[in-house]
């Protein structure tokens, strides 16, 4: 059993300690006698020592409700999964540059993040077997996913990418280091690389040539995007009153290296200029030579927060019962 908010369980002794001092404090009702000589020998009954004793009932609902809260879970089930397929690792191109709206579908422009986006979706959607991961990259590459045929979860992520997350830049050599290094140690037969980016490496400490000599070496191909047309394109930027205006600007996209890093791998360059452009590139994928593997999911969960919280619905009834009947002081 997991929890959602395990946080919420270090309140337990705190609020445990707090209602058992606020009890303890609490005046018992007295009657004055001039004397207890005559009650000291008297033992106490069950119900007398019942009645001093309900707080700890307090006690168990209180812990029965926070528990509760903090949102118990259990695993339904442990999903094997046996597939053949390719290990694939996309990595995607999250800088400035790519707020520059020269991509159209249906006449309708986007920038070239929401572009690509969507093209990847349809990468994404057109895999049913092979396991995928997710690098994105600036100034400084980050593993946004594991490698997974969790496509729904992969989705998810790439929904969520953003231009701004991390460092402004453009470093290709190390965002193409992180992919192969996420898939140099897998056993599959075929390992691809999908690199989409509009810029020219700026940043990194890891040289673009030097990390696709490694990608050949071990035996990984990569196939480059090049994403966005040549020439002025129109770039967003806000004018003096707060409003989005549109300006032409050059951004270099540097054909030559992406020529070159899919060359030592075996891959191919593909320029995208429009949403066709990547079809070429699904049927070179589709005709590699894929391994068998088994992939275990954990992602079904039951849960458990009703039983706690009946449970302790049960004992603040019993409580409110038994201190109105059987457990009732007077005066």
């Amino acid at each position: 059993m997991s929890f959602k908010d395990p946080w919420i369980l270090i309140l337990i002794p705190f609020l445990c300690v707090a209602v058992w001092y606020g009890n303890r404090r609490r005046a018992l009702p007295a009657v004055r006698f001039s004397s207890g000589t005559l009650l000291r020998g008297l033992g106490q009954t069950f119900r007398v020592r019942a009645a001093r004793n309900m707080v700890f009932l307090r006690l168990a609902t209180l812990v029965l409700l926070l528990i509760g809260l903090a949102r118990p879970l259990s695993v339904l089930e442990q999903t094997n999964v046996n597939v053949e397929g390719i290990d694939i690792a996309i990595a995607i191109d999250l800088s400035s540059s790519m707020l520059a709206e020269d991509l159209a579908r249906d006449n309708n422009h986007q920038n070239r993040l929401d572009a690509v986006k969507e093209v990847v979706r349809d990468f994404i959607g057109a895999r049913t077997t092979d396991r995928i991961a997710l690098v994105e990259f600036s100034g400084v590459p980050y593993m946004a996913s594991p490698l997974t045929t969790d496509y729904g979860y992969l989705l998810a992520v790439l929904d969520r990418a953003r231009i701004g997350m991390i460092q402004d830049g453009t470093a290709i050599g190390s965002a193409l280091a992180m992919s192969i290094a996420r898939l140099k140690d897998t056993k599959a037969k075929s390992k691809v690389v999908v690199l989409l980016t509009d810029g020219r490496n700026n940043m990194g400490s890891v040289s673009p040539l030097t990390a696709a000599q490694a990608a050949a070496a071990l035996n990984i191909k990569v196939y480059t995007v090049g994403a966005g047309a040549k020439g002025p394109v129109p770039y967003p930027v806000k004018d003096p009153f707060g409003n989005i205006v549109y300006r032409p600007a050059q951004i270099d996209l540097d054909d030559e290296l992406l020529t070159e890093i899919a060359r030592l791998t075996g891959g191919r360059y593909f320029r995208a200029t429009d949403f066709n452009s990547l079809k070429g590139i699904y049927k070179e994928i589709d005709t590699l030579e894929k391994t068998p593997f088994e992939e275990k999911r954990f992602y079904q969960y039951r849960e458990l927060f009703m039983y706690f919280v009946a449970a302790a619905m049960v004992l603040i009834l019993s409580e409110i019962l038994l201190g109105q009947t059987l457990l009732r002081r007077l005066p």
